[in-house]
């Protein structure tokens, strides 16, 4: 007896009827998004159906791949292990930027698709297009010989990337259904094993700077990326790391790009928590490729200590269009902002709390993020030296510097940012890494 073939309104009356749909439909379903034959309103009933209804462990592997094939999927012949690492988003969380150089100084290939700022955390992209000259949207061929001569390429995703993923992402924001661990699993994962990998370590925020408040919301998602990305044949770790103060004192684009600049030129205590991470992931990462952890991590802090990240960060910024001599002089490339001013601390005490959400907007309000996806960035724009958690500070002292476009912007910036810091008794921050998965 002949089977139906696939189409919308059967998938989702499986969803309605609380059943599971095949692989085969989610393959043909995720076809149909690609190709527009499924129309609006059946993707918003197929994304409601699986916020309400969910997926097994196998669903959600299904649909991830179905996703990562709707569109082109990366081969590499190498000589070396392809990896990367995904982060879930949070203030300061630079990290990407320093990480890939020192795992291609390591003999590592990554080809890292990254993303824009998104609600009111900052994105890869856009700290990488702060720097002038630099094109984060580059043909495959490009995408090639950038990582074939710097190890390490940190770009956009092309159309013919988990196409599928891009139009059902637009029909969930729209839907109510963004908070599906499912359809965040398939999303976050249909783009990173397109790109042909090896080896993902996955960094999940929790915390108040994070979109994933608790560590239960986090550990979920967590387990579901690590369990769905090793179903689909993707060595897979994830590391819970903590996202109730700001990793580095610096939010914004450029200012971010300059702090981990500085990292890279071996100052370490310019950004402790943000070098120490990047540290623990690549160790992590070098481990999935056959390495002993320990020793993985030791050639990561090398890499960023000796100079050879910076080298190759320097390397893929010139081939991407940048300048040629950053790692030299950085300090005159990047834009800079016409208003500086500081925050005075409106009491004394000790910082005992972060309102992450609140300051991650401020930021965005500055000009350094996106209120619409029309909205242009001010790359120079953001927030350095910002106070960590449990400093002591007297009345007046600066607890961050606002930089501006202009100075109702910057007396904005400083009452917001004044509103997101508490002042009061001294707290005991959590460690930085919460939770180990994989």
């Amino acid at each position: 007896m002949k089977v139906a073939s696939p189409d919308a309104r059967t998938v989702n009356a499986r969803l309605r009827r609380g059943e599971e749909p095949s692989a085969e439909e989610l393959a043909w379903f995720a076809r149909g998004l690609a190709s527009g034959e499924v129309t609006d309103a059946q993707a918003g009933a197929f994304a409601m159906g699986i916020c309400l209804r969910g997926l097994s462990e196998a669903g959600r592997v299904a649909l991830t791949l179905a996703m990562r094939d709707s569109g082109h999927v990366l081969r590499w012949d190498l000589d070396r292990p392809v990896l990367d690492k995904h982060s879930t988003g949070g203030l300061g969380d630079a990290v990407s930027l320093i990480l890939a150089p020192a795992l291609a100084a390591c003999g590592v290939a990554v080809p890292m698709i990254s993303g824009r700022g998104l609600g009111h955390t900052g994105g890869t992209l856009d700290k990488m297009e702060a720097i002038p000259g630099v094109e984060p949207k580059v043909s495959e061929e490009a995408l090639r010989r950038i990582v074939a001569e710097a190890g390490c390429a940190i770009v956009g995703a092309t159309a013919e990337i988990a196409p599928a993923d891009r139009r059902l992402y637009a029909i969930r924001d729209v839907t109510g259904t963004v908070e599906s661990i499912d359809l965040i699993t398939a999303s976050i994962l249909s783009k990173k094993l397109a790109a042909g990998l090896q080896g993902l370590v996955l960094d999940v925020k929790a915390g108040s700077g994070a979109f994933m408040k608790t560590d239960a919301e986090a550990m979920a998602l967590a387990r579901s990326l690590v369990d769905t990305a090793r179903g689909a044949g993707c060595p897979t770790a994830a590391f819970v790391t903590d996202m109730d103060e700001p990793l580095c004192s610096a939010l914004g684009n450029a200012v971010e790009v300059a702090l981990c600049l500085r990292v890279m030129e071996g100052d370490r205590l310019a950004a402790p928590r943000l070098h120490d991470l990047t540290v623990a992931l690549g160790g992590r990462l070098l481990a999935l490729a056959g390495e002993e952890e320990g020793e993985g991590e030791e050639r990561i802090a090398h890499a960023i200590a000796s100079g050879a990240a910076m080298e190759r960060f320097a390397r893929m910024v010139a081939l991407m269009g940048g300048p040629a001599d950053i790692a030299q002089g950085w300090r005159d490339r990047l834009p800079r902002a016409p208003v500086v001013r500081p925050v005075p601390a409106p009491e004394a005490g000790h910082v005992a709390a972060f309102d992450g959400e609140a300051l991650g907007l401020a930021v965005v309000r500055l000009g350094a993020g996106r209120m619409k996806e029309t909205d242009s960035v001010d790359p120079a724009a953001g927030l350095t030296e910002v106070v960590s958690l449990g400093a002591s500070v007297e009345r007046g002292d600066p607890l961050a510097l606002v930089h501006a476009r202009d100075e109702a912007s910057a007396a904005r910036a400083v009452a917001e940012v004044q509103a997101a810091i508490r002042i009061g008794g001294r707290p005991c921050p959590g460690p930085l890494i919460r939770a180990r998965i994989g």
